[in-house]
């Protein structure tokens, strides 16, 4: 497992920016942890900037290459779900840009942001001093949920909820012509997923409804997929993510058939999901996403 003490800064790096479509530019996430891969969606008359990293600088650094990229034009923001490496750099584009994301993620910035901005501030000093400064900052606008749709002028874009899987309101960003997904922290690339479980604080992940969530996200057919960490990929992406947490799902759940505790469920999961995806990065996380399926089997 990383230690956390031992995290690089979490700094986005704007000139490693690519073209990923036309006029659909990412800010990549290089790898980094605590690093979110950052979009630029250009239209006629508007700039989408998707996810500002963690921190005022970072916010500021990303509010400089959207600025460049907008050449005029008027900027907005949004955020594809509450926690600090996506949208802890928001205040930076007070007065600048426009921001909306769904009210459900307002709400739970509201109730969880502090707290994660102290959880947060204890993995390391790099990660502590990114955070210098934080304010946490309401968007301007919201929508109650389902789809929204923002029209930057010659390009539509989607905004598209589903409810509690990673979070109790991830959000993507669709472009529906250009088929190109920002999923978010929905979707990683070789990246074991992200279950935030951590009783009694916070256990609103769902796995179940994750798995739905991804569900939907193949049905959009999208040709570009963004995810929230990792490397830009196609939509094949999609189903081996699924396919993860499904695996995970049905051994979580013959082991709670079997008699098995958390622990004991963990111990015997851990080392088949690691040796399947030999590869990926974070398996500390694994153990997490069976603990939270472990609960919800315990549940009902």
């Amino acid at each position: 497992m990383t230690d956390p003490q031992a995290l690089p800064p979490p700094d986005v790096e704007p000139d490693r920016i690519r073209e990923v479509a036309d006029g659909v530019w990412v800010i990549s996430d290089r790898r980094v942890p605590l690093v979110p891969n950052i979009g630029i969606v250009e239209g006629d008359d508007a700039v989408l900037v998707v996810d500002v990293g963690m921190g005022p600088r970072n916010g500021a650094r990303v509010l400089e290459a959207a600025l460049a990229k907008a050449a005029g034009r008027k900027l907005l923001v949004t955020i594809t779900h509450f926690h600090p490496e996506h949208g802890f750099g928001l205040q930076a584009f007070r007065g600048v840009a426009h921001s909306v994301y769904n009210d459900a993620q307002r709400d739970e910035l509201h109730d969880k942001g502090g707290g994660y901005l102290e959880m947060f501030r204890t993995f390391g000093p790099a990660i502590a001093d990114a955070l210098e400064g934080v304010e946490l900052v309401d968007p301007e606008e919201t929508y109650a949920g389902g789809t929204h749709e923002l029209d930057l002028g010659g390009r539509r874009v989607q905004l598209l909820t589903w409810g509690t899987a990673h979070t109790r309101s991830d959000q993507v960003v669709f472009l529906p012509e250009e088929r190109v997904l920002f999923a978010g922290d929905l979707v990683e690339e070789r990246i074991f997923a992200i279950y935030p479980f951590f009783p009694p604080d916070d256990a609103d992940v769902d796995g179940d409804r994750w798995i739905d969530v991804l569900r939907r996200l193949e049905e959009l057919e999208p040709a570009v997929v963004v995810p929230g960490h990792g490397d830009v990929a196609g939509p094949d992406l999609l189903e081996t993510v699924r396919a993860y947490h499904e695996l995970v799902r049905d051994e979580t759940a013959r082991a709670v058939a079997g008699g098995l505790d958390a622990d004991a469920a963990v111990a015997r999961i851990e080392p088949l999901v690691r040796e399947q995806y030999p590869d990926w990065d974070a398996p500390e996380w694994i153990g997490f996403a069976v603990r939270s399926f472990h609960a919800k089997k315990e549940e009902s």
